[in-house]
């Protein structure tokens, strides 16, 4: 048996998010005494090398879709599906002479269709076996939960970021479909580590609200100025964590508002958790690691996207986060307490399935 592997970590290239949430991985695979390489475009190239400085680059972009400030993106996905089939092809040819030229063991890759082997371990990561679909096409799901089942078991195995039972995240997006054989759950998965016991229930920063900023543009500027304008005359100053790692790290003021391009994580944790309210996107990474660092948040899904528009909603129904759509804030905002409400038994059940889900995929 081959104690050291050499392993291939490949995020999806829609946001950071995808990237970060990678970052818990290739780090316990390193700790593990193993050889991690990661494979991306390079803005998530210059996002590792901030995060895993130490970790080798390649240069292997996945398939960017690009966002609509008007058409909701199930449409944009559409129209798009004759080039995402093409990258598709395209990623999993290149993808064999990396494995001759690198001599990878093991690739792992988040939500890339193309990225699976018959000749090395393929796991493939994905927090929706079930795409959701608008309400009035909803009974078009199940065409897309067979399309994704036929991906899926491509791959040796496929990891869900999320806890198995009922304390879980992503509710019907992974829950109450039926799943492949090869699936396992992760645990959730936040570049912030949950060996920290300090959360949002103690600080020692100055009293101020956080912004995290996330997600591709039009719709990334879109809710900044809109957020900007009403958070401008706010009591306490607001700190925005605009996400974008290519602009360097120094903060920029602007009267009420203090911007951070992209801190370095440490830095973005003390943020976060001394902060007296969070508002953010209802993007899964960013409630994962909202949910390892104990803290809630107010959550404004991008307009279109459903995914974003259902977590919002079953975890504000929860009671573990509060919601509020994009169109509704010139009503203003009421900023929910940011302290966590639910139980600490969801991180550490996430390290216990992290540990098991990669024991099992480096088994010979």
């Amino acid at each position: 048996m081959k104690s050291e592997k050499n392993i291939l970590i490949c995020p999806l290239e829609w946001g950071l998010g995808h990237a970060g949430r990678m970052i818990p991985i290739a780090r316990k695979l390193h700790d593990m005494g193993h050889n991690v390489t990661i494979g991306a475009g390079t803005s998530h190239i210059n996002f590792f090398k901030r995060e895993l400085h130490e970790f080798p680059c390649i240069h292997f972009p996945g398939f960017r879709p690009g966002y609509s400030a008007i058409l909701p993106q199930y449409l944009v996905m559409l129209s798009k599906t004759p080039l995402l089939i093409w990258h598709i092809f395209r990623e999993h040819q290149r993808l064999k002479s990396i494995i001759r030229n690198l001599r990878i063991d093991v690739v792992i890759s988040d939500n890339r269709f193309g990225l699976w082997s018959r000749k090395i371990t393929s796991v493939y990561l994905t927090h929706m076996p079930r795409i959701p679909f608008p309400v009035g096409f909803r009974w078009l799901e199940g065409i897309g939960i067979a399309a994704h089942r036929f991906i899926i078991k491509k791959y040796t195995c496929c990891l869900i970021p999320d806890l198995p039972g009922d304390l879980n995240i992503s509710g019907r997006l992974s829950h109450g479909v039926r799943l492949p054989g090869n699936t396992m759950f992760s645990g959730i998965l936040s570049r912030f580590s949950t060996e920290d016991k300090q959360g949002c229930a103690g600080t020692d920063h100055y009293p101020h609200n956080t912004i995290i900023l996330s997600g591709p543009e039009p719709q990334r500027s879109i809710l900044r100025k809109k957020l900007s304008t009403i958070m401008k005359n706010d009591v306490l100053p607001s700190v925005i964590l605009e996400g974008r790692p290519e602009d360097g790290v120094e903060p920029l003021r602007d009267g009420n508002i203090i911007s951070f391009p992209h801190p370095p994580a440490s830095d973005m944790k003390k943020l976060i958790t001394g902060s007296s309210s969070i508002i953010c996107r209802s993007g899964y990474t960013t409630i994962m690691e909202l949910i390892s660092l104990k803290c809630s948040a107010l959550l404004i899904p991008t307009p279109g996207q459903t995914e974003q528009e259902y977590l919002a909603e079953y975890l504000s129904e929860k009671g573990w986060f509060a919601m509020i759509k994009q169109k509704d804030l010139s009503k203003g905002l009421r900023l929910p307490d940011k302290h966590a409400k639910w139980t600490e038994d969801i991180v550490v059940q996430s390290r216990e399935l992290l540990d098991k889900a990669l024991q099992a995929v480096l088994k010979d």
